[in-house]
């Protein structure tokens, strides 16, 4: 299968070039931040118009994922929807039907859509939530959206940390956090950056933590 092989709390993921997770122990493919119908959020609260294809793309590009796995259960780590209002729509579509059918759909509720699904899910002692949680680990989470510069440009990337694994964002319309920004560095520290593309590339990321002084 096409990724990178990674081991993350001592189960085997493959970090998929398009921003999935391959979780074969589980049978479950893992995405976050679809953020379906942001074009339609934006229109409706009066912000800048955006192409509106932007589910149906997203959709798309995920059947294609499931459809390469085989996966019996999608886990989507929250922000599924651009808000709560936007999920009527989406999900009476064809595209989202499509793949109800492929799969089971698994719903972790996010800052966006807090009404669609439950605050985690615990699969092999691995919690999957929206956001990682400092004192809840391991975890697999998404919602920061990290991108990793390489060469002068930027690659959706997950991070891979002792305790913590980040997923990219998949959904076609959202932007990014700079993987080195303070924030992401304290949070995973040193791990993987798995570059997202026509291919998945692992580097080395974070910095090293200073060693612990004793006490006197």
């Amino acid at each position: 299968m096409n990724g990178y092989d990674v081991t993350f709390a001592h189960a085997r993921f493959i970090a998929r070039p398009t921003g999935a997770l391959w979780w074969p122990a589980q049978n479950a493919l893992i995405v976050a931040d679809l953020h379906l119908g942001k074009s339609a959020r934006m229109a409706r609260r009066g912000g800048g118009l955006l192409p509106p294809f932007d589910a149906q793309d997203t959709l798309h590009r995920l059947a294609q994922d499931v459809g390469a796995t085989g996966a019996a259960q999608t886990i989507l780590l929250g922000d599924t929807f651009d808000d709560d209002d936007a999920a009527g729509d989406v999900t009476a579509g064809p595209h989202w039907q499509r793949l109800q059918d492929m799969t089971q759909l698994v719903s972790i509720s996010g800052n966006h859509d807090p009404a669609h699904g439950a605050p985690d899910v615990t699969l092999a002692g691995i919690a999957l939530r929206h956001q990682a949680a400092p004192h809840g680990a391991p975890d697999i989470s998404g919602h920061f959206h990290p991108k990793f510069k390489l060469a002068g440009r930027g690659y959706a990337a997950f991070l891979v940390g002792r305790d913590h694994l980040i997923l990219p964002a998949f959904g076609t319309y959202t932007g990014g956090l700079d993987a080195n920004s303070p924030v992401l560095t304290g949070l995973v520290g040193p791990g993987l950056a798995i570059l997202t593309g026509r291919v998945a590339r692992a580097v080395p990321y974070g910095q090293i933590r200073p060693a612990a002084r004793g006490n006197a």
